[in-house]
């Protein structure tokens, strides 16, 4: 029943309020303020390495620096490429005030993660340092990851781990800066106990931050660790970013 009435609800209310694309302004597809053209050409990452969803152009091989140096976590899953129109949509999340896309996001995330990950004992979004969290008003990857708690009827914790060190800008660095930069930068609740965890965040560029959070994870018994971000960048770019991301 309860179902019934959040369909009737949600009927009336597009009758009222039609959903409109973000990206062209053309009437919205499922609800959701998102054409079906303009879903179906955002840039995915389909030929990526398996391990840390770097971007490819073959299929089923590893990266050559995860068959150098394996990461700590078990894998990455990003759908998309960090490029357009992907990349405009999270910079305005993050750094124009755009909250109203947090719930997309996170639903075409979800979307594209059905029936291809296993469900973990809990989920974890990458925390923002406090003072981060007082300028931006929102952690973006709290708010992607609300849906994905939410379809997978799983636990969303967002005590267990923090930040306390704030980082020096990042989109500059290139990888052995990145993770000698957030070294330390993390902290994670003595009692935290999990075998699976999923790690949620927006974009995954060399996966410094990730690796960082994996290996407290790894000293608290955590077996597995899944990183579920929206974007990839690729690792030729990684270092080309716009400045904007200089403020994450």
């Amino acid at each position: 029943m309860r179902s019934l009435v959040n369909k009737l609800w949600r009927g009336a209310v597009e009758l009222v309020y039609p959903p409109v694309c973000v990206l062209c302004l053309d009437r919205g597809d499922d609800g959701r303020d998102l054409c079906a053209g303009c879903r179906d050409d955002l840039p995915r990452n389909f030929i990526a390495c398996p391990r840390c969803a770097e971007p490819m152009t073959t299929r089923g091989q590893l990266c050559g620096h995860c068959q150098q140096r394996p990461p700590d976590f078990d894998r990455v899953h990003a759908p998309f490429v960090y490029d357009f129109p992907v990349a405009q949509m999270i910079a305005a999340l993050k750094f124009n005030g755009r909250h109203g896309l947090a719930p997309l996001l996170g639903e075409l995330l979800a979307d594209e993660l059905e029936g291809r990950v296993a469900t973990p004992d809990v989920i974890l979004p990458v925390p923002l340092h406090p003072k981060r969290l007082r300028e931006r008003g929102y952690n973006q990857a709290l708010e992607l990851a609300r849906p994905l708690a939410r379809r997978r009827q799983t636990s969303l914790d967002t005590r267990a781990l923090r930040r306390d060190h704030a980082t020096e800008a990042l989109s500059h660095l290139d990888r052995k800066q990145r993770r000698r930069v957030i070294r330390g930068a993390f902290q994670l609740d003595p009692a935290f106990n999990a075998r699976h965890v999923a790690l949620v965040d927006d974009v995954v560029t060399t996966g410094s931050t990730v690796g960082e959070i994996t290996r407290l994870l790894r000293r608290a018994g955590v077996e597995r660790v899944d990183v579920w971000a929206l974007a990839r960048t690729p690792e030729a770019r990684a270092v080309k970013k716009s400045g904007m991301d200089a403020r994450k």
